[in-house]
């Protein structure tokens, strides 16, 4: 049994690096994705992980690093939506919409004008987590220092903001400013992990382990912990399934995330059912 659980990462060392990165990138996304889950941030996340597609693409197509075109996709989102809600009178909901779709399609189309993408698409949308090099594994954990430090410095003004954007500024924090360095936390765990668990998988981890934990947990603190301690599991889950199911690892660490979920959250309501039922009975009695 033991070596059933262990052996695949220690007698294979892409294995290693690949759990490694996992941990990693679970990290960045529990911090991340607790204040995008608060927040109900989902919809951004969403399109800040699909909108790095044009940009990983032009970069590949000029022979520049992926994640460089992934940088500049994101912030071309970031920038582009504080553009429509400062000039119209539109919700920054329809200018998330509007670049969401817009960025995905120029995407698209990119992709479908070079035919020497069929390898590399696979790899932006879904990630080569069995793939990575220890200098990825340095580049994720980098990225999870500087995201668990800005998320410590910010957190009072992080945690007003989930409650009200008029009580962040009455208490001395400028709304826009925070809410801005929040968008570019999110788009720096999308830019890093996009290289393990690709630009569609990245948002499982940044939603499920986050929604898990807020099952659970009573406070912030508590709630990052918990939702690195599902994102670990699923990490872990997923590349042992594939391992010896042949299957995609980036798939499988976001499907054990989700499914977990679903989980906790049955197991939750058996809890609170059976908790009822015998308050009931106390009451009867």
């Amino acid at each position: 049994m033991i070596d059933f659980l262990f052996g695949p990462f220690l007698r294979n060392e892409f294995m290693l690096r690949a759990l490694a990165g996992g941990l990693l990138v679970s990290l960045s996304c529990a911090v991340v994705g607790t204040f995008v889950v608060l927040r109900g941030l989902a919809f951004i996340g969403d399109a800040l992980s699909h909108g790095v597609l044009p940009g990983v693409a032009i970069a590949l197509l000029l022979g520049l690093p992926g994640m460089v075109g992934a940088a500049a996709g994101s912030l071309a989102m970031i920038l582009g939506i504080g553009y429509i809600t400062r000039r119209s009178s539109l919700s920054s909901d329809t200018a998330i919409g509007l670049l969401f779709v817009g960025m995905l399609a120029l995407g698209v189309v990119i992709v479908s004008r070079s035919r020497s993408f069929s390898g590399d698409l696979i790899h932006i949308l879904f990630g080569e987590v069995l793939g990575i090099s220890w200098a990825d594994v340095a580049s994720q954990a980098a990225a999870a220092v500087a995201v668990s430090a800005v998320a410590l410095v910010c957190r009072r003004p992080f945690l007003l903001l989930s409650f009200s954007a008029e009580q962040a500024d009455v208490s001395g924090f400028p709304a826009k400013r925070y809410h801005g360095i929040m968008l570019l936390m999110i788009a720096l765990t999308v830019v890093v992990s996009f290289k393990t668990v690709g630009t569609l998988l990245v948002f499982g981890l940044l939603i499920a382990p986050a929604a898990s934990a807020a099952l659970f947990a009573k406070k912030t603190g508590s709630m990052m912990a918990f939702a690195w301690a599902f994102g670990a599991f699923s990490a872990y889950a997923g590349l042992l399934a594939s391992y010896y199911l042949n299957i995609a690892g980036g798939g499988s660490i976001a499907l054990v995330a989700t499914a977990l979920f679903f989980v906790l959250l049955a197991l939750k309501r058996a809890s609170a059912s059976r908790r009822a039922g015998a308050t009931a009975r106390g009451a009867r009695a």
